[in-house]
């Protein structure tokens, strides 16, 4: 293979992954038109089937009690607060999940609320038919609640009757392991009217203004008719109040690493809607079907809160189908068998860089023939220079005839053209993998390597500067493995046998230094996959230019 077309791939991988970068594939989305208008004929129902008078219509129906004391929910995993007036999640943390790397860092919160209704979890009616529920009457069955390993499952049970008799009953019940927790509303109409109304489930939040990596998805992801791949609609899109229909098992606010989720028990359908406010607030609805109660009937809603990391052994025990939430799109088929077995290698060595240079040594062994054989071509090839070079100049003006003769050339040492391409070309799809791997999987986050190193899904920086560096993500240092990846890349280039013409040559020197440009703000486990890779292919290239000829 000449230096023309190994600097064609080159520049090809590069354009590829600038553009697979500034322009990934966009999830479709589908909006739906609002409901229809009640018919005239609904307007005709004898009285006892005739619905609650609406008052002004309410987008929240949880009201924060003055003197109402919140209730604390203490787990293995969690802890959080409940509000004491209705069933609303003011607070929730994490306490295996820190903020940063940082032993003393503080926990990871999920939900936080400081004194504003709405905010974190809720739950309430969408106000279609309920006039003006004041849910600060709710009575809490419960005090604050300690469940530890072992222990049975305890609940936090609100209840409320209406003026008009309604009677309303939420409860929450918690385990010790898990992060899910099981909600159930049972609404039992004993008044003189039918309720068409619907349940409104609510998760409200506000986005961490921190630079995020090129993969990292933050916004509303439903899993929608039983797909392969959830819907995600990027905070950005929200202010557009995307709109669903259909069977909707569960729906979220996913940031980088975790998800605040509702889980449809029954997989009936439902209406969704995420939008943000002027403030920057995002909020989720999951609004059940009209519940449609005549006098004297009762009807139960089961759900399942996730609020936890996005991990993909652990969205699989819950069994909801909460596992697609873990989607890598186009590379899905080769990341989750990389992740899975990064998993493997980390129970036994304890160290996800170890993992990483591990998995890099399987994946070049059983490329191994392949790569070696390319670079046997490679080697041929120069000792052809010669006789290319007059091939060229005596058919310089019929590039026809003289590609023609150097491919019986070529025929005729048994040597492939494309063979070169080879080393570099198996990569691809490794590389883009882990792409997506490392800075969306939980398991890679605040992993530490060695030294400096804490962090395999951040770029790897020594020191910090109090000033920026241009085109460096924060935080600001020196980039001690890169450079080391890109002195590697160098010297793989200066070993690989040059074909072509100088200028050629120079061009294809360029592009350890372009590499080295892109991989700045880059994980720094995927930097240590290149690093390892350049390192196996600098030992295969030295025993094969040892060998005689």
């Amino acid at each position: 293979m000449d230096k023309r077309t190994l600097l064609a791939v080159g520049l090809s991988f590069l354009v590829f992954l600038v553009w697979w970068i500034l322009f990934p594939p966009k999830p479709t989305q589908r909006q739906i038109d609002k409901p229809p208008a009640p018919s005239k004929e609904e307007d005709q129902l004898p009285v006892e089937d005739k619905t609650i008078p609406s008052g002004p219509r309410r987008e929240f129906v949880l009201e924060a009690g003055g003197d109402s004391k919140d209730i604390k929910v203490e787990t293995e995993l969690y802890s959080a607060v409940f509000s004491g007036s209705g069933p609303q999640i003011k607070t929730f943390r994490l306490k295996e999940y820190r903020t940063k790397p940082e032993k003393d860092a503080p926990l990871k919160e999920l939900i936080h609320v400081k004194n504003k209704p709405g905010y974190g979890f809720s739950l309430g009616f969408s106000g279609q038919n309920l006039p003006n529920v004041n849910w600060a009457a709710y009575k809490v069955n419960g005090q604050d609640i300690t469940i530890r390993t072992g222990d049975q499952p305890k609940g936090l049970i609100y209840q409320r009757v209406s003026p008009q008799g309604i009677e309303i009953q939420t409860e929450f019940l918690f385990y010790p392991d898990t992060y899910k927790i099981d909600l159930s509303v049972i609404v039992n109409n004993e008044s003189d009217y039918m309720i068409d109304d619907s349940l409104l489930l609510n998760i409200a939040h506000v986005p961490q203004e921190t630079k995020k990596s090129y993969y990292a998805f933050e916004g509303m992801a439903l899993l929608l008719d039983n797909k392969n791949k959830p819907e995600q609609v990027k905070v950005k899109k929200l202010k557009d109040k995307q709109q669903y229909h259909g069977q909707i098992s569960w729906i979220a606010y996913e940031e980088p690493y975790f998800m605040t989720t509702i889980i449809n028990e029954k997989d009936k359908k439902a209406t969704a809607q995420g939008t943000i406010l002027p403030n920057g607030e995002v909020r989720i609805f999951y609004m059940t079907p009209s519940l449609n109660l005549a006098q004297g009937e009762t009807i139960t809603e089961s759900f399942t809160l996730y609020l936890g990391p996005r991990d993909l052994s652990i969205l699989r025990s819950i069994n909801k189908k909460l596992e697609k939430a873990i989607n890598y799109g186009f590379w899905n088929v080769i990341a989750k068998p990389l992740l899975l077995a990064l998993r493997f290698f980390n129970e036994y060595l304890g160290n996800y860089g170890l993992s990483i240079i591990l998995l890099t040594i399987i994946i070049k062994i059983l490329f191994w023939p392949l790569t070696h054989k390319s670079y046997q071509s490679m080697k041929e090839m120069r000792k052809l220079q010669p006789m290319m070079a007059k091939i060229r100049e005596k058919y310089k003006n019929n590039k026809q005839e003289m590609n023609k003769q150097l491919m019986s050339l070529y025929k005729t040492y048994k040597i492939n053209p494309m063979g070169g391409c080879l080393p570099m070309i198996v990569q691809i799809p490794v590389f883009f993998a882990l792409f997506r791997v490392l800075p969306n999987s939980i398991e890679l986050r605040h992993a530490p390597f060695v030294l400096w190193i804490n962090d395999l899904s951040a770029p790897d920086r020594l020191f910090s500067f109090p000033f920026q560096i241009p085109l460096m993500a924060p935080p600001y240092g020196i980039p001690v493995l890169t450079l080391i990846m890109g002195a590697s890349m160098y010297l793989q280039q200066k070993m690989t046998p040059t074909t072509g013409d100088p200028a050629q040559a120079k061009m294809m020197m360029l592009l350890p230094l372009v590499f080295t440009f892109f991989f700045i703000n880059f994980p720094s486990g995927l930097v240590l996959y290149w690093l390892v890779n350049n390192i196996l292919s600098i030992a295969q290239q030295y025993r094969i230019n040892r060998q005689t000829s």
